[in-house]
């Protein structure tokens, strides 16, 4: 049907920029300063288990340079940590360390929060309700930063 909704894209961009921005300053809040929202996006791909490189570089959409890079920067910044790799002797697997986990918890409360805060707008059963049709069009585990 053309133009119906043919602003939904935008609006979705905008919404996802919107969370990227509360749990980012849901983080700085919390006293992680030191991070920007590209971090979160390798702490997801991080826990529960640890990823090489190559795996985050693959979760982020970059080069495994650039993912080297960024987990250098986040092990010296003490939110990750490489060891060993149990199922590969060439590789590493980078873990969070207390730190990074600490800043996932900030993360996630704040994630929380901005979804208290539509709710209180939109009302519980319209929050379910856009919750549900997004989840049945949004392919999972794709959350990653469109640019860095």
């Amino acid at each position: 049907m053309p133009g119906y909704a043919q602003d939904l894209p935008l609006l979705l961009l905008a919404a996802a920029a919107e969370v990227t921005d509360a749990i980012n300053d849901g983080c700085v809040a919390a006293g992680f300063t030191d991070i920007r929202p590209t971090h979160g996006f390798a702490f997801v791909r991080m826990a529960p288990n640890g990823a090489t490189v190559g795996e985050i570089a693959d979760h982020l959409g970059v080069t495994k340079q650039a993912a080297s890079q960024l987990v250098e920067e986040l092990v010296k910044k003490g939110y990750a940590q490489r060891n060993p790799h149990p199922h590969d002797a060439r590789a590493k697997l980078v873990t969070l360390t207390e730190r990074g986990w600490a800043c996932t918890r900030a993360a996630d409360a704040a994630a929380a929060r901005f979804t208290e805060r539509w709710a209180a707008t939109l009302g519980p059963a319209a929050t379910v309700e856009l919750r549900n049709a997004l989840a049945r069009v949004v392919t999972p585990g794709r959350v990653r930063p469109s640019a860095w």
